[in-house]
């Protein structure tokens, strides 16, 4: 079968490819300025306390980050009544389980944070076979303050708002439930209403002299520059190539 995507020789491709070199080299710059940007943010205090419950007994908000001046936060969606980590979030987390110790030895600790309880939360991380560290906030607002958790009664009154916005996301609907959340929320043994109740996404803090302060966090796509098989699959020949929903746990494809 012949290939219907462009061909071309060695001489044409190098042409292409100096011509997309300069667009890659200008989005590099871009990307730059956009973390400059981010790290410009004002830092916002945080006198509320709050309790998580880890490996280490109970913690609070300062004890999540270790002896070091930042915490990463990655909010796994993993409510107190699934039965099964998100399949989306255990995917990011296959990524970002090998680098935590890179993060540990440059003063910044990331932390996955969900509402279900520990004992969950360590079951499934034995399953997965991962060792970054995990906290339950199940006893605290924690979620809810940042926008990540939603009460029933939101849901009823359409009053969510994610990704600093109201209403507009795909969880968010709740009478014509998207097929992949619907999807999603039977491989975590729950309906899709339970299952929307948490989001996911990543939140940034800093402790200088004993205060905490939240300087950022981002939300749905704000979450695909983690996702590494995606960074991946952008640089394959046919790149995200997606009809649908086609991704697992790692535990749950076929052998091949």
């Amino acid at each position: 079968m012949t290939t219907t995507h462009t061909t071309g020789t060695r001489e044409a491709w190098l042409a292409a490819r100096l011509e997309l070199l300069k667009a890659e080299k200008a989005f590099t710059r871009q990307s730059d300025e956009l973390v400059r940007q981010r790290q410009a943010l004002p830092w916002v205090r945080i006198d509320k306390t709050y309790r998580f419950e880890t490996e280490a007994g109970s913690a609070s908000l300062a004890d999540l980050f270790r002896g070091r001046s930042q915490l990463l936060v990655y909010h796994f969606m993993f409510g107190p009544d699934y039965k099964a980590g998100c399949p989306s979030c255990s995917a990011i987390a296959d990524g970002f389980d090998g680098f935590v110790v890179h993060l540990a030895n440059h003063d910044v600790t990331l932390m996955a944070v969900s509402r279900a309880p520990l004992e969950k939360l360590q079951t499934y991380r034995r399953r997965m076979g991962w060792t970054f560290p995990w906290a339950s906030s199940g006893g605290s607002d924690f979620n809810f303050d940042f926008n990540i958790a939603f009460t029933e009664a939101q849901q009823r009154e359409r009053s969510i708002e994610y990704n600093y916005e109201r209403g507009g996301h795909a969880m968010d609907e709740t009478q014509a439930v998207p097929e992949p959340v619907a999807q999603f929320a039977a491989t975590c043994g729950t309906d899709a209403a339970t299952y929307t109740r948490d989001r996911p996404g990543l939140s940034a803090f800093v402790l200088e002299d004993g205060v905490v302060y939240h300087t950022y966090s981002t939300y749905a796509r704000g979450v695909d520059g983690i996702w590494g098989m995606y960074q991946w699959l952008d640089r394959a020949p046919k790149g995200r190539n997606e009809t649908g929903v086609w991704w697992k746990r790692h535990d749950e494809y076929e052998k091949r």
